[in-house]
């Protein structure tokens, strides 16, 4: 059985002791879900930061937007930058807390990344009616993304190939993420599989038995009619690319912007 996640060590937020106590059940390695992993304080303050910020960082979309801290990337390749300290702290200290297991003591998702750390966030912005078509993160990325969601809720679904290698419309799993949660996916639920954002108004169809992270969810009671009707939800995408070019931390870009 299970080690109760909320009667940790780890103060008010009821963070876990490890990545175990979390694991998504019944989707393929590995996935975590944490529905408080930082305070409404933080989420707020966060907000305040992206919507403040210069009007150079947002990337419009046809239909969404989004900023790339602390650069995009070029072939593949980061430019050597640190990020801002509002998207560094206390998000990526409190993801390197977490051990994996109770059997590793120093471990955490990312020991084993080229930094040891994500070095790169994307933040996007999904307005009700808005997502993201299936898709795989590629190669650029050690094959881990921790994604902390702000504002709102929404279902993340995803989807298997066929045998043939198309693409099965029909989501294999829904992760039902709300604000202020810390989804973590990995392994070959990273590199095999496709992941999106259903374009609707309303996710609906909610319940124990269609929700893959119910169980972990917060406050199911929210659920309990079986629709989330959606508001406009922000995402900060945290992952660590593994190639880096010095070039940018002797230019400084876009440093504590």
């Amino acid at each position: 059985m299970a080690d109760d996640p909320t009667t940790s060590s780890s103060g008010s937020l009821g963070l876990p002791d490890h990545l175990d106590q979390v694991r998504i059940a019944g989707l393929p390695p590995a996935a975590y879900y944490i529905s408080n992993f930082i305070t409404q304080e933080e989420e707020e303050s966060i907000l305040d930061k992206i919507t403040s910020a210069p009007k150079p960082r947002w990337k419009q979309l046809t239909h969404r937007r989004l900023q790339t801290w602390p650069s995009d990337l070029v072939n593949n390749k980061l430019m050597d930058a640190p990020l801002p300290p509002w998207l560094d702290e206390p998000i990526v200290s409190r993801i390197r807390s977490i051990r994996l297991s109770p059997d590793s003591e120093s471990s955490h998702v990312f020991f084993d990344s080229p930094h040891q750390k994500p070095n790169h966030v994307l933040i996007n912005e999904y307005p009700p009616g808005i997502g993201i078509m299936p898709h795989k993160d590629g190669a650029a990325y050690h094959p881990v993304v921790c994604t902390v969601s702000l504002g709102a809720s929404l279902c993340l679904n995803i989807y298997k190939s066929k045998d043939d290698g198309t693409l099965d419309p029909d989501p294999a799993w829904r992760i039902l993420q709300e604000p202020r949660s810390l989804l973590i996916t990995s392994s070959c639920l990273y590199t095999d599989f496709f992941h999106g954002i259903a374009d609707i108004t309303e996710d609906i169809a909610l319940s124990k038995s269609t929700i893959a992270n119910w169980d972990l969810l917060r406050s199911a009671d929210d659920f309990s009619d079986g629709r989330n009707v959606r508001k406009t939800r922000t995402s900060l995408t945290y992952r660590d690319v593994m190639k880096v070019s010095k070039l940018g931390g002797k230019l400084g870009l876009f440093q504590n912007k």
